[in-house]
């Protein structure tokens, strides 16, 4: 049952993110335009700035009044630049939260689609890493993206048409020195990816560890596993550590390298610059201070976009590795799709077969082999056998969270992959070990399987599951607010909510699966006394560990190593002598 892992490389995580930028084009060609008009203003500045130097004289031959013209305008340029900068940046975070809420939403539909088999293979904690940190992390690197880097690479270009105005020997100069920057930080954005992508890895795998530990906190005292725990997260918290240094490291290159070059080009302008203002002092047009100040002014901010990329690359890396793990969850093959033609199951009688049915979670472990078995509409079907011998499987094939490998189930003659899973599951009524409980009131528990119930059937569903006593009990009754995990209730409670879940819904199909393992002798006595009433002229299938439990069901299933080893009544597997003979007796020994 184990599918193909899917995995995203790099560039297709890329090309993904870009589908995704697609869908908000005016916004990007908005950002695009505004960042190349705050380009533009902030490298006219420098022009300004060295006609003002070039004003300056001598001694007692300054022209203030041209200064001051000058300085307003460039007062003027530089709060437009502001403002403009502000509308962009603020385009941007939009552009990048509508993008994060959309991968998300599109991993939470996924998630609501995706076949039990991931669920029950991947740790709960890893899943919510994906959806919620790896988002985050997608998020701010985004963000980085689209804040410096198109203004990074149109202030590039911009400042090189500057330059080649002014002149053509400093350009090449600068054109020259800066691809090794360029050089230095894809060296290093290719190591760092595959070090931020193991990074993302570890941070899900902590997550999923924390999440285990406090879900469970109750086992790990009881059986004084605190040292072995505290073991096991020193080790995941030392790889983690280990991985985001390496990767920290390689990304922290990419500054000080990509600087030492800038440095460089700086160096070189001015040396550059100083030999053309000495040798053009007599020339018809001569190379002034103000143009040598406004060169300078261009290589810096020239030189300043390849740090600032070199950075975004990093942090690009990083978001694309999270972004991956994001597409990889959205990638995952759903749920086999319903057909167009697929039946509705309205008013099913509880006629169920199993023919010829095979199935294994693993191809390497065989479980369940040519399993048939004819339920007919009423009957109460008993399923017993050791641990693991496939007891919950049956239940999980008839409700098709799995499809079988070979055979089929059926359900009134038709196979359940031609029906809609709606109309299936709603014809069932589970109550199962383990509770399954909504953050939400204690009548928004009950009325789960029929929103549209009144008070007056909430209450009696409790009553008829010895639920209403406890309930009103509770500071504000049926108004009550509980937690997920039932916050201050009992085991035994929690699974008498579920019980009343079942009784308000009454299909004409139940699976009763240790339904009431938590619950007192006395209560269960009389639970016992409402399924009997609830079971009556229901199709039934009760899993039970505790055989007196089954005594009235019309066959019994015994089952071992996935397979029917004997079928009958209580009566008739006692006189038998065999394997139902032996777990009973083991179990009523004196």
């Amino acid at each position: 049952m184990k599918g193909k892992k899917t995995t995203v490389t790099q560039k297709g995580a890329l090309k993904k993110v870009l589908k995704y930028v697609g869908r908000y084009r005016f916004l990007m060609i908005l950002s695009i335009v505004m960042a190349a008009v705050t380009v533009a203003l902030t490298l006219y500045t420098p022009i300004l700035i060295g006609e003002a130097i070039d004003l300056i004289i001598g001694k007692g031959n300054v022209d203030f009044k041209g200064i001051a013209k000058l300085l307003a305008e460039i007062g003027m340029i530089v709060g437009a630049t502001a403002l403009i900068q502000w509308l962009m940046n603020t385009v941007n975070n939009r552009i990048t939260y509508h993008i994060v809420r959309d991968v998300r939403n599109e991993a939470f539909r996924k998630l609501e689609i995706l076949p039990l088999k991931y669920i029950d293979a991947h740790p709960y904690g890893e899943i919510v890493n994906r959806i919620i940190s790896d988002a985050d992390q997608f998020a701010d690197g985004l963000l980085m993206g689209f804040t410096q880097l198109f203004t990074g690479v149109v202030t590039i270009f911009g400042t090189l048409l500057f330059l080649i105005s002014i002149s053509w020997k400093i350009t090449l100069v600068v054109v020259i020195v800066t691809p090794l920057s360029l050089f230095i930080a894809r060296f290093i954005a290719n190591k760092t990816y595959k070090m931020f992508k193991l990074q993302s890895e570890t941070r899900g795998e902590q997550t999923a560890f924390i999440d285990e530990m406090i879900g469970n906190q109750k086992v790990v005292q009881a059986f004084s596993h605190e040292d072995e725990a505290l073991e096991k997260f020193d080790e995941i918290n030392a790889r983690l550590a280990k991985c985001s240094l390496n990767a920290a490291f390689y990304s922290s290159l990419t500054n000080p390298c990509t600087r030492f070059v800038n440095s460089v080009v700086y160096a070189g302008v001015a040396l550059a610059g100083g030999l053309m203002c000495i040798s053009s002092a007599t020339a018809a047009v001569p190379f002034t201070v103000g143009s040598l100040s406004c060169c300078l002014s261009y290589a810096n901010q020239y030189t300043k976009p390849f740090n600032e990329i070199s950075g975004v690359v990093t942090e690009l890396q990083n978001a694309l590795a999270c972004a991956a793990r994001l597409f990889e969850l959205i990638e995952e093959q759903p749920q086999p799709e319903e057909p167009a033609d697929a039946a509705v199951l309205k008013d099913a009688a509880g006629s169920v077969e199993l023919e010829n049915v095979s199935f294994s979670y693993s191809s390497e472990k065989k479980l369940i082999e040519d399993l048939n078995l004819s339920v007919k509409p009423g009957q109460r079907i008993a399923i017993v056998g050791p641990t693991g011998c496939g007891k919950t499987t049956i239940i999980n094939l008839l409700m098709r969270f799995y499809d079988v490998n070979s055979g089929a189930v059926k359900v009134e003659g038709k196979d359940i992959r031609y029906v809609t899973r709606h109309s299936l599951r709603s014809s069932y009524g589970m109550v199962l070990q383990e509770t399954w409980l909504r953050a939400g009131t204690i009548r928004d528990n009950i009325v789960m399987g029929r929103p549209d119930a009144t008070d007056e059937e909430v209450i009696q569903a409790a009553k008829a599951s010895h639920a209403h006593g406890f309930i009103k009990r509770l500071p504000n009754g049926y108004d009550t607010v509980i937690s997920e995990d039932g916050g201050s209730l009992s085991q035994g409670q929690k699974q008498l909510l579920c019980i009343a879940r079942v009784m308000l819904c009454l299909p004409p199909m139940l699976i009763l699966d240790e339904a009431t393992s938590s619950i007192d002798t006395r209560t269960e006595i009389k639970i016992q006394e409402a399924f009997a009433k609830m079971m009556k002229g229901r199709t039934s299938f009760i899993v039970a560990h505790r055989l007196s439990t089954i005594r009235e069901a019309d066959v019994i299933l015994v089952m071992k190593d996935g397979h029917i080893i004997e079928q009958g009544n209580h009566e008739e597997l006692l006189k038998k002598n065999g394997f139902y003979a032996n777990l009973y007796n083991s179990q009523f020994a004196v």
